[in-house]
């Protein structure tokens, strides 16, 4: 019988897993100078976080969720971590801690639904959350952050959209002049929406199905979509994140139908697409979601964040290549090479050796096949010398060289 990775999950080989490792380092370079603590939450919560978190409106905890009973407890796969992260601040007390309280992840998530392109049902996020400040300047620093990794990482095409949907109070009367919009033509839209329609209308704006987003389009939609409905402080708030913006020198688009997939957004809501992808083009999302702290028992506690999905970076990163093996130990005395191999790497210096003994050609075959900068050679004549000898497989100069002068004729 042959065992093989389970539908929606993807092994990381070791030929991309120095990308995945590089872009990694570049998030954590960034955030530490940005003054972003890691957190890591568990991989699985409390089914009734997501369903009070995320929204029982919303298509993750309907139909996504990979949920389990354990001893009477229902447990659920994290399909995303901003509810966790919440419930780890609430848990925790940080909301006593000196604020801002400015927080980042990565880690995979869990969603069921179709595997596509960048997106499978194990996946990998990484992203950043700001706690204890309602100023649109918290908003501002988030999406500057997100823009500035995704050009250190070499991305192209990316398009920053955002918009404003409102603070529970004034977007209650926007849902009520959405409904009555959509109403005549509500038997055309899809059975999700039909359920949207009842719980959240704002999230049939959201909807990928395509005959949906034909009918948003029309003329007596559209323009109820277009139409500004949030109250004065909403529109302050949004103003001044667009002077923020211009202040950061970074472009937007205005976008009305954009109000993100899950329920405790409010205020501002943005994604930065790229157009070298196809129609799965979002490569970041996020917004502000101040009331989610409190619904889920703590302080009342304004916080904005984002996440960017790994898989889609990958597939657009333009990651240098593999650094290079420096020495390959070719030697018919392996316990000898086994010594010298851990002498050197207490140098830095990257340092593998043939565990069998072969033949010296095999050996000098599978220097060449690792693609080490050079072969270090240590046979009978060699021992009894006491000098190595260093074989440069770029140039094929060698030269005799005693232990201690390795590290700095590898190191040039």
């Amino acid at each position: 019988m042959s065992y093989k990775a389970p539908k929606g999950t993807k092994d990381i080989l070791p030929c991309e897993s120095y990308i995945w490792e590089y872009i990694e380092k570049k998030a954590r370079t960034l955030f530490e100078k940005a003054n972003y603590k890691e957190i890591r939450t568990p991989v699985f919560e409390s089914t009734e976080l997501f369903a009070r978190g995320v929204g029982d409106s919303t298509d993750i905890v309907n139909k996504e969720m990979y949920t389990f009973v354990q001893k009477d407890r229902s447990l659920t796969l994290r399909p995303e971590n901003t509810a966790g992260v919440v419930r780890a601040f609430i848990e925790h007390g940080m909301h006593r801690l000196p604020g801002p309280l400015k927080l980042w992840y990565k880690g995979p998530m869990f969603r069921y639904e179709r595997p596509q392109a960048g997106r499978q049902r194990q996946f990998h996020q990484l992203g950043l959350e700001i706690f204890g400040i309602e100023s649109p300047s918290a908003d501002a620093e988030a999406i500057q952050i997100a823009m500035k990794f995704l050009n250190e990482l070499g991305l192209a095409g990316l398009v920053l959209e955002i918009n404003n949907i409102g603070c529970p109070e004034c977007r209650n009367e926007y849902k009520e002049k959405i409904k009555e919009a959509i109403r005549p033509k509500l038997r055309e839209f899809c059975e999700d929406c039909h359920l949207r329609f009842e719980k959240n209308p704002l999230r049939i704006l959201d909807c990928k199905n395509e005959k949906c987003r034909e009918l948003l389009s029309t003329p007596e939609i559209d323009s109820v979509i277009n139409r500004e409905f949030i109250c004065e402080p909403c529109v302050a708030h949004f103003e001044e994140l667009k002077e923020y913006l211009k202040l950061l020198e970074i472009d937007y688009v205005i976008n009305k139908k954009l109000v993100r997939g899950l329920d405790y957004y409010n205020r501002t809501v943005f994604e930065i697409t790229s157009t070298n992808l196809g129609s799965q083009n979002a490569v970041c999302g996020g917004g502000r979601y101040d009331p989610l702290v409190e619904t889920l028992g703590g302080p009342q506690t304004p916080a904005v964040g984002w996440a960017m999905g790994m898989e889609r970076l990958f597939s657009l990163c333009k990651a240098p290549g593999q650094k290079p093996l420096d020495v390959f130990i070719v030697s018919d005395d392996t316990k000898e090479a086994l010594k010298l191999a851990s002498e050197i790497r207490e140098h830095g210096i990257s340092v593998d050796f043939d565990f069998s003994a072969r033949k010296f050609a095999k050996q000098m075959e599978k220097a060449s096949k690792t693609g080490a900068r050079f072969a270090l050679i240590l046979r009978e004549e060699e021992l009894k010398t006491g000098e190595l000898t260093l074989k440069n497989l770029a140039t094929g100069n060698q030269e005799k060289v005693s232990p201690g002068e390795i590290p700095e004729k590898v190191n040039i």
